[in-house]
Parts: structure tokens; C-alpha cells; sequence
């Protein structure tokens, strides 16, 4: 799985100009799934995320965790995170699970959230064109890729 993590002041995501999910303070969640990942890739990676200390303590800091601020997270499926563009200047998308396989595990992913003390995720509508709006804070932006703890050296 790989995702792309920005601290957000809010974020909101619109379907045929509908906001279907909208959060305050928290983290504007880029998810892609990728062929080959299983529960094991969302498991792993919601726990990075939700204790991912980005949030500034009261030394400005930055030293808390999503959790620990009871901040929001906002979860945007994106298969093009998974593009390779190792070759010409086209993307090919091979490397993206599925729809129903990534559907299902992105999902996962967002329950997984909220086992991690995440309150309720807010979500876009999977395989939909979306428009994502964000206010960036820092800006402040991670990318995870789960192959750095679940790939054999």
C-alpha cells in the first residue's frame, strides 16, 4: 500500500458537487492499493498513521500522534498512487490492485483507523471522480509505501 499523508487544518471531498466527507483538524489520507497487498499492508499502515507524530505539542514540537490530539482523518482512495512510470511518460497502472480487491481492503484500512482510536474515518466514494479540497498545515506531508516493512532484504 502506499499513501500520502498531509496534516490538514480541514479537508472535504465532492461527488458530482455533494461533499460526502469532510473533516476538521487531522490528516487528508491519499490511499492506494496495490496487487499482492492483504490485511497485513493495512494493518501496519494504520498503525503508522494514526501514531505518526506530526502535531505540535506545547513546545511547538512536533511531537503528538493523531490519536493523541483526537484528530480526524479523512481516507481518499487513489490508484494512481500506484502508477509505475519507470518506463516512457505514460503511467501504467498495472501495479493497482483490483477494484473489488482494493475496494475491499480500503475499507479495511479505514476500520483498522478506527481501531486505532481514530474517530470514525471520513471517506470518498471509492472508484468515483472526486474533488478534494484541503488546507494544507506546515504544510506538512508524509508518504508511506508498506514495502519498506513487508518486503524481504
Amino acid at each position: 500500500m502506499r499513501a500520502v499523508i498531509q496534516r490538514v487544518k480541514n479537508a472535504r471531498v465532492e461527488v458530482e458537487n455533494k461533499t460526502v466527507g469532510s473533516i476538521g483538524q487531522g490528516f487528508l489520507i491519499l490511499l492506494g492499493v496495490m496487487n499482492g497487498d492483504a490485511e497485513e499492508q493495512a494493518d501496519i499502515l494504520a498503525g503508522k498513521v494514526a501514531r505518526l507524530r506530526v502535531f505540535e505539542d506545547e513546545n511547538q514540537k512536533m511531537n503528538l500522534s493523531l490519536a493523541d490530539i483526537g484528530g480526524e482523518a479523512l481516507v481518499v482512495s487513489q490508484f494512481t498512487l500506484c502508477a509505475d512510470v519507470k518506463k516512457g511518460n505514460r503511467p501504467s497502472f498495472t501495479p493497482s490492485a483490483e477494484p473489488k480487491e482494493a475496494n475491499r481492503l480500503y475499507e479495511y484500512f479505514m476500520l483498522r483507523l478506527a481501531a486505532e482510536g481514530i474517530k470514525k474515518p471520513e471517506h470518498g466514494i471509492f472508484g468515483a471522480d472526486m474533488q478534494v479540497s484541503l488546507t494544507n498545515d506546515g504544510p506538512v506531508t508524509i508518504i508511506f509505501d508498506t514495502d519498506i516493512w513487508t518486503k524481504q532484504k
